[in-house]
């Protein structure tokens, strides 16, 4: 038997995947990366976020980021990826949940993610309105990460009834 308290917290997982484009500009984190080649996406295709949004709504049982704003809408062409976060936010908050933590671990061969990461934890964490830590590992060369066609981000986020 479920727990009346077990219902006020809840876990949610998110994953988010884009080849790279050397033709765009890097967005991940909510941060601008120059000189990085960028990832390719109908919006900015900053992973991290995309990840996060989705990790959100799984926890809150409320869909994923396509059912939040439609990926192939054309009012979401080229918008930052942090709105997304926001309208996620709010959705949340309209069901009576809030974020406690996010997790998301970057997996790629770049951008060094080490040299950013505490401007990038502030960013996201000031974003989210709660702690989200970021690490990143590399895939020994194994796959399409490993082979420098793109990364993958994977968020997993703690709410609670607010």
């Amino acid at each position: 038997m479920v727990s009346a308290r077990s219902s006020d917290v809840r876990i949610g997982t998110g994953v988010d995947v884009h080849a790279y484009d050397a033709g765009s500009p890097l967005r991940l984190a909510g941060l601008d990366w120059p000189g990085e080649p960028g990832l390719s996406g109908h919006s900015d295709g900053d992973a991290v976020c995309h990840a996060v949004v989705d990790a959100l709504l799984s926890a809150a049982g409320l869909g994923d980021i396509g059912g939040l704003v439609g990926v192939d809408e054309p009012q979401t062409a080229g918008v930052a990826s942090t709105e997304f976060v926001r309208i996620a936010l709010s959705r949340l908050d309209e069901h009576g949940w809030r974020p406690v933590n996010v997790s998301v671990q970057i997996v790629g061969e770049r951008p060094r993610f080490v040299r950013r990461r505490e401007e990038a934890q502030r960013t996201m964490s000031e974003l989210v309105g709660a702690p989200v830590s970021l690490g990143a590992t590399t895939s020994d060369g194994l796959g399409f990460t490993g082979r420098g066609e793109g990364l993958a981000a994977i968020a997993t986020a703690l709410i609670e009834r607010g």
